[in-house]
């Protein structure tokens, strides 16, 4: 191990001298016969272990020193020990007040010196090692919760992207409305209505939990599910059944954690109440106004607009001018007020996520 650097400044040659002899064995010395000598070494890469330093110096006192030192992010951890020959209590006081780690007063006695000196080395190198030992411990923190970040996206993708596979809707339908809902929930919070609930935290997990809210959908039978024709009664009741389905199936996966997982307790609500309306004509529950969660109102907005300009086999995509004008006529009855209000007043933004995630001949056809 390389030995530690010792500052020392006093412009006393001889107390130089003296603390440079009784230091030089077990340590490497640098000496400063000034205030701005010493900051100018102290300065200099890689700063010194420790810094014994002088009060009465002219031109710079060691207060002034000291206070410059802990001003600079190259020197502020660095230990200082005040060596002085002021040793009134009022004096040491002072100088502890600016974070000198001890006070030493002349005449010096070696022994004390030492046991000083080498004291705070040992304390320097325990807290270099605490810190470096936790921020080795952020770094490994931050990879595993980048990685089970990670984890957790591909299998909210995946989850979807299985549903989808058993319906007529494409694969970057997910992508799309994901896109939708935070576009929107973002343009939302700055309304006082929704500030409160929607912050930076919240809206990330309601945007993560977008893609499963069609996840019901692996329940319903395919001659109802992939039917190109229009529904019977009977067999749109069923299809109904998707939001209970999708609900039931997170509750599951959330009673297999054994502990609240914050993005499935949103994903719950938007696959359960994503086909509510404002006015309380939708389905499941009949739910209206703001009885309806503000994740599940975000997803209906998003999942209906890509519905309208999307291709089925049951009919042909929508422009986006004849969709903006479907939208307008559901405010306040399929669709909270304020939200359709800032869907509306920055459409063009949807409209150009549209087209990002695009299906190419849907994109054609809509946008036509």
């Amino acid at each position: 191990m390389s030995r530690s650097t010792v500052l020392v400044a006093d412009d006393n040659p001889e107390n130089l001298t003296v603390l440079a002899e009784l230091l030089c064995g077990p340590y490497q010395v640098l000496a400063a016969n000034s205030g701005a000598r010493a900051l100018e070494l102290a300065l200099q890469q890689p700063a010194p272990d420790l810094i014994l330093l002088d009060i009465m110096m002219p031109a710079m006192s060691g207060y002034e020193v000291l206070e410059r030192l802990r001003a600079s992010p190259l020197t502020r951890d660095v230990p200082v020990i005040f060596v002085t020959a002021m040793n009134g209590a009022e004096d040491e006081q002072r100088g502890l007040a600016l974070g000198a780690v001890d006070y030493i007063t002349k005449p010096l006695q070696p022994a004390i010196v030492l046991a000083r000196v080498r004291t705070h080395l040992e304390l320097k190198r325990a807290r270099d090692l605490l810190r470096r030992d936790n921020a080795a411990l952020e770094s490994e923190i931050t990879r595993r919760m980048r990685e089970n970040q990670v984890a957790q996206d591909v299998t909210i993708r995946a989850l979807a992207r299985l549903a989808e596979t058993r319906d007529n809707e494409t694969g970057n339908h997910i992508l799309r409305t994901q896109e939708y809902v935070l576009a929107l929930a973002r343009r939302a919070a700055a309304l006082p209505r929704f500030a409160g609930e929607l912050d930076a935290h919240t809206i990330e997990l309601i945007a993560k939990s977008a893609p499963l809210h069609d996840i019901g959908k692996v329940g319903i039978p395919d001659q109802i599910l992939l039917k190109p024709g229009k529904l019977t009664a009977e067999e749109w009741a069923v299809m109904k059944t998707h939001a209970r389905l999708g609900a039931a199936a997170i509750d599951r996966a959330v009673d297999d954690t054994h502990e609240p997982v914050p993005f499935l307790a949103y994903a719950r609500e938007i696959a359960l109440h994503h086909h509510e309306r404002w006015d309380g004509s939708g389905y499941p529950d009949g739910l209206a106004g703001d009885a309806i969660p503000l994740s599940a109102r975000l997803m209906a907005l998003a999942d209906v607009f890509d519905a309208l300009i999307s291709r089925r086999v049951y009919k042909p995509p929508m422009p986006f001018a004849q969709v903006r004008e479907v939208m307008a006529q559901e405010r306040g009855r399929h669709f909270d007020p304020q939200l359709l209000d800032c869907f509306l007043d920055d459409f063009e933004t949807f409209c150009d996520i549209a087209r990002r995630y695009s299906d190419e001949r849907e994109l054609a056809e809509a946008a036509g």
